[in-house]
């Protein structure tokens, strides 16, 4: 059993491949715009070029101007923060992107990713690919976890 398990953490980064880039993401619009409130000094400025980012959450910047997903709060009673990044997934991603690696954290996280994928099914399954008002709020969610929404 314990090889098994060794194996199982060799492999979960390959099967990490997200469908679109943290730039891409921001150029598309997410989180209301304000999910590093202006603070992205770490990160290349060539990502904030074309970007839709804001101080506040503005729903009018999100690609399908839809609100989708939980607060910050909610994410924190749920356990899915964790200190190393303290604004949640998308910061690991951003982080992850730019060659930061804490096995651990990452395990977890991509983990995360790889089961957000059930809402990719949903939208194939219900919606007819040309029709973008198709569970928009959902469409919205997928972009937010780096899946290309546009299916």
């Amino acid at each position: 059993m314990k090889l098994l398990k060794k194996k199982s953490k060799e492999n979960y980064y390959k099967f990490f491949k997200p469908q679109l880039t943290p730039k891409k993401m921001l150029e598309l619009g997410v989180f209301g715009g304000a999910y590093f409130r202006l603070n992205i000094k770490e990160y290349p400025k060539s990502w904030f070029k074309n970007a839709k980012i804001s101080k506040n959450f503005d729903v009018s910047l999100n690609r399908f101007k839809v609100k989708s997903g939980l607060s910050r709060k909610e994410w924190q009673e749920k356990g899915w923060i964790f200190k190393q990044d303290p604004l949640g997934w998308f910061q690991w991603y951003c982080r992850f992107s730019n060659g930061r690696r804490i096995p651990h954290i990452d395990e977890i996280q991509i983990k995360r990713w790889k089961n957000f994928k059930r809402h990719v099914a949903a939208i194939k399954k219900n919606c007819e690919s040309i029709d973008l008002n198709c569970r928009k709020r959902q469409r919205q969610a997928i972009l937010q976890w780096a899946y290309n929404p546009f299916i």
